[in-house]
């Protein structure tokens, strides 16, 4: 029993160097509760990215939404185009209007004369 016991303080000696080279972020912590603790410090910070990201697109929704009203409010606000009335005649001389009045006369005859060459085609007795 006497080679036991410096085999177990060569042991201690040589397992204290080790145990210091473990982080340790919080005391009581082991190895995989750190990396445990990291994965949970990385998921908030990602839950706290998709609120943010949420939160700006909200916004983005909320000012396009407004930006469609101001400027339905400013297109109904808007004075409407004045009616511009139709031009008015020209006035014509008595014999300019005779001459108006007839050569419409002539292009009333010359319609009338061709519709009635198309009735009359139209009209015919079947062979």
């Amino acid at each position: 029993m006497n080679a036991i016991a410096p085999m177990t303080v060569l042991l201690m000696l040589a397992a204290a160097p080790v145990q210091a080279q473990v982080p340790q972020v919080r005391p009581g912590l082991s190895t995989l509760d750190l990396h445990r603790y990291q994965a949970d410090q990385h998921r908030y910070a990602m839950d706290r990215l998709r609120a943010q990201a949420d939160q700006r697109e909200m916004e983005v929704r909320m000012s396009s939404t407004e930006a469609r009203l101001n400027r339905l409010r400013i297109e109904a606000a808007r004075q409407p185009d004045p009616v511009v009335p139709p031009p008015y005649r020209p006035l014509r001389s008595p014999e300019e209007e005779r001459t108006l009045r007839l050569s419409a006369k002539e292009r009333n005859r010359a319609t009338a004369a061709g519709v009635g060459q198309i009735d009359a085609w139209l009209d015919r007795q079947p062979d």
